[in-house]
């Protein structure tokens, strides 16, 4: 990975340097005090990951992410800041910046947020290459319905004792949702894609509860929906009382869609009458990337 990094504090973009230098995190590809000089620099450097002050003379870090999202959309912003106004947070969120660093600079904090900003990114491209796999090499007017392969179980080796099925119950418990009836569902579902393989990317929700509840797959499908939109309401209401919860910071964005989440804030706050929306087959996705990584 790559970093640009940028403050008008020259201790902090060096202490930066070398936590990323020292943890093996990637390399950083320009530095600047200010974010005029950057937005230039972003023009010849081609950062993944982007740590950006909020407060600097010049240009603060949030019209900075705003200019430099438009030019530059694939790039990950990282927020550095001391301020803790939830309106000045939440402004950084809504112009695109998913992760946060408070200051003073914590060495244990920053290791922890950019490894998820690269879990994320790392994520992303694998939807990505999967997609485009899948693609091309799907032949055109294949049937929706096509076959799913036939499920072997490992009668030997039980799913609750798989090292995946551990790390999914986890999440789910800090999503607030493995009491939901779906739960149970989402579990059995993520088994079978990850035993499966990348195969599996190719069969829709609804095909692959056709194939654990055939005489009702929509049942099965809505249990699994409504545990999902129950996680998605439990990490809006984090983010709404605090926006430095572990979980919401670790999720956000990465396992839900940031612009739903915010959309199911502003649903909670009165701000809305639309809630967020969740695409089942990404969050399923994403699980069985925090699943196996």
């Amino acid at each position: 990975m790559k970093f640009y990094l940028i403050d008008d504090d020259a201790s902090v973009c060096n202490i930066l340097k070398i936590i990323i230098q020292q943890k093996k995190l990637g390399e950083i590809c320009g530095m600047a005090s200010n974010g005029v000089d950057a937005l230039e620099d972003l023009n010849y450097v081609t950062p993944d990951i982007v740590i950006v002050d909020l407060l600097m003379p010049i240009m603060d870090g949030i019209n900075f992410v705003k200019k430099a999202k438009e030019q530059h959309p694939d790039i990950s912003f990282v927020m550095l800041s001391q301020v803790s106004s939830k309106d000045m947070i939440s402004q950084a969120y809504e112009c695109g910046v998913t992760f946060f660093i408070q200051k003073p600079v914590n060495g244990m904090e920053v290791v922890r947020v950019l490894t998820n900003v690269i879990d994320s990114i790392q994520m992303r491209n694998t939807f990505n290459q999967m997609q485009s796999l899948f693609l091309k090499d799907t032949p055109a007017g294949t049937p929706e319905a096509a076959a799913i392969p036939e499920i072997r179980l490992n009668l030997e080796q039980p799913a609750e004792e798989k090292a995946h099925i551990k790390r999914l119950r986890a999440i789910l418990q800090r999503l607030g949702i493995i009491g939901e009836s779906g739960s149970a569902d989402i579990i059995t579902l993520v088994d079978y894609m990850i035993e499966q393989g990348p195969e599996s990317g190719k069969f829709t929700v609804s095909q692959l509860c056709s194939k654990f509840s055939p005489a009702n797959p929509k049942s099965m499908e809505q249990r699994i929906r409504r545990a999902v939109n129950a996680g998605l309401t439990n990490l809006a209401n984090m983010g709404i009382e605090d926006y430095s919860n572990d979980t919401f910071h670790d999720f956000a964005g990465s396992i839900y869609s940031f612009e739903q989440i915010r959309k199911e804030m502003d649903y909670i706050r009165g701000k809305s009458i639309h809630h967020g929306k969740v695409s089942l087959k990404n969050f399923l996705n994403s699980l069985i990337f925090y699943c196996t990584n």
